[in-house]
């Protein structure tokens, strides 16, 4: 009898142990630390889920970020790239911002002198939508560091979105990037 009863306490913390293991490994994952060194990481949480593109080159152009002159206006712009359910994009881009040191701005909206967050959506292979912040979806990018001579760009950031396809809002927090930008 006591050998039967050993064996189902075994058993039954055998059990408890895989029920207790999570499915999902990305939720242990925590998000790299906020560098400054141009790093090559863009990440954030995407609704409390770690969103990691960690694919940019600390010795070159990363994430497709930019800095340019256009016409006498700036543009900034970088994204990262991975999913969370449908979200494939997460970004940080400006319509005729000027950065020229670090500075905290609003994410607001795709106008004129204004920073915007943007998100790409792909539930399925046939289907692909973007979503801009606006006046009900904002947000804030803090420029930790601005470095035009040696085209480094580092900060942390946070906005809500609204997902296209549920109209729930999706909420980007503890975002943060160090990249190298191209002109």
């Amino acid at each position: 009898m006591k050998s039967n009863i050993k064996k189902l306490l075994i058993l039954f913390a055998f059990s408890f142990s895989i029920l207790s293991c999570s499915k999902d490994d990305n939720k242990s994952q925590t998000l790299p630390e906020a560098t400054q060194t141009g790093r090559g990481i863009f990440a954030c949480y995407v609704d409390g889920k770690p969103f990691i593109d960690n694919s940019g080159s600390p010795n070159g152009i990363s994430f497709n970020g930019f800095y340019q002159l256009v016409d006498g206006e700036y543009y900034f712009g970088i994204h990262g790239e991975g999913r969370i359910k449908d979200l494939i994009t997460v970004g940080i881009y400006s319509n005729r911002s000027q950065i020229d040191q670090p500075n905290l701005f609003q994410i607001i909206s795709n106008n004129p002198n204004n920073f915007y967050g943007l998100c790409s959506f792909n539930p399925n292979i046939n289907s692909q939508e973007t979503s801009l912040t606006d006046s009900n979806y904002t947000g804030e990018l803090n420029v930790t560091k601005f470095d035009l001579q040696n085209q480094i760009v580092s900060g942390t950031f946070w906005f809500n979105i609204k997902n296209p396809y549920t109209n729930e809002t999706v909420k980007i927090t503890d975002g943060r990037f160090d990249a190298h930008f191209g002109q």
